[in-house]
Formats: structure tokens, sequence, C-alpha cells
């Protein structure tokens, strides 16, 4: 346990952003699956829509630096094929 004003702070800093990049992270990982959903689906209109927000939320998990960025390219290109088909 911390014993100084200082650690004390920095624990409590920590827990909340833990919590903002998990939700971040979560919601990254949802707008992913469902823009593979919509593109599985047949509906060219709402997967363009869904992979837009999709490449969205990684582009904001980057800028965050919750997502490397080379991460983020290689998902972003992988969601821009899913838009082709």
């Amino acid at each position: 346990m911390a014993n100084s004003k200082s650690a004390k702070k920095r624990i409590s800093v920590i827990a909340k952003k833990t919590i903002r990049n998990k939700m971040i992270r979560t919601s990254t990982k949802t707008a992913v699956k469902k823009a593979n959903v919509a593109a599985t689906g047949g509906d060219k209109a709402h997967t363009a829509e869904s992979v837009r927000l999709a490449i969205q939320a990684v582009d904001k998990a980057c800028s965050k630096g919750i997502m490397h960025k080379n991460t983020a390219s290689r998902k972003k290109s992988q969601l821009a094929k899913l838009a082709v088909q």
C-alpha cells in the first residue's frame, strides 16, 4: 500500500486512466466486429458506414496512445479491404 500522498494520488490517477483506456479499447473492438458482420451481410451502404465508423474508432484509439500506430494502420487496411469487397 502507498504511504506518501503522491503515491496515493498516482494510484487513483492510474485507475482512472485504466478505465478510460479499457472503454476506448472495447468500443474500438466492437466497432471493428460490427464492420466485419456488416461486410458478411452483403448490404454495401451499411458496410461502408460501419467501416467508416470503425476506422474512426481505430484512429481515436491510436491518437490517445492506446493502440500502436502500426497496429492501427494494419486494422485500417483490413477494414478498407472489407469496404471494397
